[in-house]
């Protein structure tokens, strides 16, 4: 069954960021109003988003455009980037047939620490990490408390290449987390998503799928 977006699950990541992780050399989490989405939190419209860019891979004037929906803590989600999206990639983005969108999807305040790695290092390298986030989420999410995902998202981004001080400033950008947050309300509103992954080709909505239920749809959609 795939994950389910809720009302409930954003408030959660909201409530998750007014207690806010600032974890400093200790790993120990202690409570800050740095990036405070409570009862006096900002509207989706309120907030400045233009830092916030899409991810692609493949031409910007490829025929198809796929957009993806997924959390990080989603286990469909990383199936479909362990077993799908590879072969999508070679036989379609990589080709020019296929421009593929990557949009974040927050369950919780661990998806949205992970979002925030995955973007430390700019669009450039934001797949390669991405596809360490979702081929070692079991490793990264371990017992599922803050301060042992917190470690282990940290020690990820060094594997990646990040520097310490990178991490850090990523991770306590409370403007940048505030834009995701945001970001996500408005693209889910916008393109009725309410579960993950889920997938917008061409303009209609997909759940998940196998690669050959994928290559029907991609096939029929470009005459072949």
């Amino acid at each position: 069954m795939n994950h389910k977006i809720t009302l409930s699950a954003i408030f959660a990541v909201a409530l998750g960021l007014g207690a806010y992780f600032a974890i400093g050399t200790s790993n120990q989490v202690s409570s800050t109003s740095g990036l405070s989405l409570t009862a006096n939190a900002q509207t989706a419209a309120e907030v400045d988003t233009s830092s916030v860019i899409d991810m692609t891979m493949g031409q910007q004037d490829a025929p198809i455009t796929v957009i993806e929906y997924a959390s990080f803590t989603c286990p469909h989600c990383a199936s479909f980037h362990d077993q799908v999206l590879g072969r999508l990639k070679a036989d379609y983005i990589d080709t020019g047939k296929v421009k593929f969108i990557h949009r974040e999807v927050y369950f919780d305040k661990f998806g949205l620490w992970a979002g925030m790695v995955a973007r430390c290092a700019g669009p450039i390298r934001y797949f390669g990490i991405t596809d360490m986030i979702y081929s070692e989420q079991q490793e990264w999410i371990g017992s599922g408390t803050p301060a042992e995902i917190d470690k282990n998202l940290r020690t990820l981004g060094l594997r990646a290449g990040l520097d310490q001080g990178q991490i850090d400033a990523c991770l306590k950008d409370a403007d940048k987390a505030q834009a995701l947050i945001a970001t996500f309300q408005t693209n889910s509103k916008a393109d009725d998503i309410s579960s993950t992954p889920s997938f917008i080709i061409d303009g209609e909505k997909y759940s998940n799928m196998s690669y050959d239920e994928f290559k029907a749809i991609l096939d029929k959609k470009l005459g072949e």
